[in-house]
C-alpha cells in the first residue's frame, strides 16, 4: 500500500473536498475547536462520507509542525498533470492562452504563492520542469489557499523543448530578467502568451532565456535589487491582467 499524502490548512482541505473528496481517507481535526469555517468544512466532509477523527493538538503538530489550522487530510496520492495534458488543455481553451512558467523554483512556499497569484490572475496553467522544481506537496497546497486544486500544475521532462512547442503553437514567450532595458509596462501581454519566471537570485537559466521571444523587467526604485519570485510573478501577472482587460 502506498503511503498516504497529507494536506493541511482550511483552504487546502476545503478545496480538496470540493474537487476530489473520494481521495480523502481520513480527516484529523483538532479536538474542541469550534468555529464557522471548520464547521462548514466538516458538513461537506460528512456529506461526502469522509471519516473524521478528533485528535489532540500535539498529534496534529507531530504530523505537520507548520500552521495546520486544526485540520489535516490523509489522502491517496493526488494526480499530477503530465506534459501530454498541456496540448489537450490548450485545445480546450476558448480564449488566448495565458500561462506561467517557473524555471528552477524549488521552494514549495514560493510555488504555493505563485499558484495563488496565478489563480487570482486567471492563468490557465503553471508549467515547470520535472527536475529542480518544487513538489506540489502539503506545504505548497497550504500556501496556495486552494489554488492548487484549480490551476493545473504541469511538470515537463524538457522545458526547452516545451518552450519551442509553445512557440510553434503560437504562444509568445516573455521572460523576466533583470539585465534587459524593457519594462513590464512596455511589453505587450495581450496575445497568447507565457510569462517565464526564474528562481530568486539565479534568475532564468541560459537556455530558457535563449528561447524567450522577449525579456522584460520590473522597474525598481528602492535599494533592493530584486523581489521574491512569487511577488515578482504577481506584479507581472497583474500588469498582464490590466492589459488584457483593456
Amino acid at each position: 500500500m502506498s503511503e498516504l499524502e497529507t494536506i493541511f490548512g482550511l483552504h487546502a482541505v476545503s478545496a480538496l473536498l470540493d474537487k476530489e473528496p473520494e481521495k480523502i481517507k481520513r480527516l484529523l481535526v483538532l479536538k474542541g475547536r469550534k468555529d464557522k469555517r471548520l464547521e462548514s468544512l466538516l458538513v461537506v466532509a460528512r456529506k461526502s462520507g469522509v471519516s473524521i477523527e478528533n485528535v489532540e493538538r500535539h498529534q496534529l503538530d507531530k504530523r505537520e509542525p507548520g500552521n495546520h489550522q486544526g485540520v489535516i487530510a490523509e489522502c491517496d496520492a493526488l494526480s499530477e498533470m503530465e506534459e501530454g495534458d498541456l496540448e489537450e488543455l490548450l485545445q480546450s481553451l476558448k480564449e488566448k492562452p495565458f500561462l506561467l512558467v517557473l524555471d528552477g523554483v524549488t521552494d514549495p512556499h514560493n510555488l504555493g504563492a505563485c499558484l495563488r497569484s496565478a489563480d487570482a490572475a486567471g492563468v490557465h496553467a503553471v508549467i515547470a520542469p520535472k527536475d529542480k522544481s518544487a513538489p506540489l506537496n502539503g506545504v505548497a497546497r497550504k500556501v496556495a489557499c486552494g489554488a492548487a486544486e484549480h490551476v493545473p500544475y504541469i511538470k515537463v521532462t524538457n522545458l526547452a523543448r516545451t518552450l519551442r512547442w509553445l512557440q510553434q503553437y503560437g504562444v509568445w514567450l516573455i521572460g523576466a530578467a533583470g539585465e534587459t532595458d524593457k519594462t513590464i509596462y512596455q511589453a505587450d501581454f495581450n496575445g497568447a502568451m507565457a510569462l517565464i519566471m526564474g528562481a530568486e537570485g539565479k534568475g532564468l537559466r541560459r537556455l530558457t532565456k535563449e528561447h524567450c521571444d522577449e525579456l522584460i523587467k520590473i522597474p525598481m526604485s528602492g535599494s533592493v535589487s530584486s523581489l521574491n519570485v512569487s511577488v515578482a510573478a504577481g506584479v507581472c501577472l497583474f500588469e498582464a491582467v490590466r492589459q488584457r482587460a483593456g
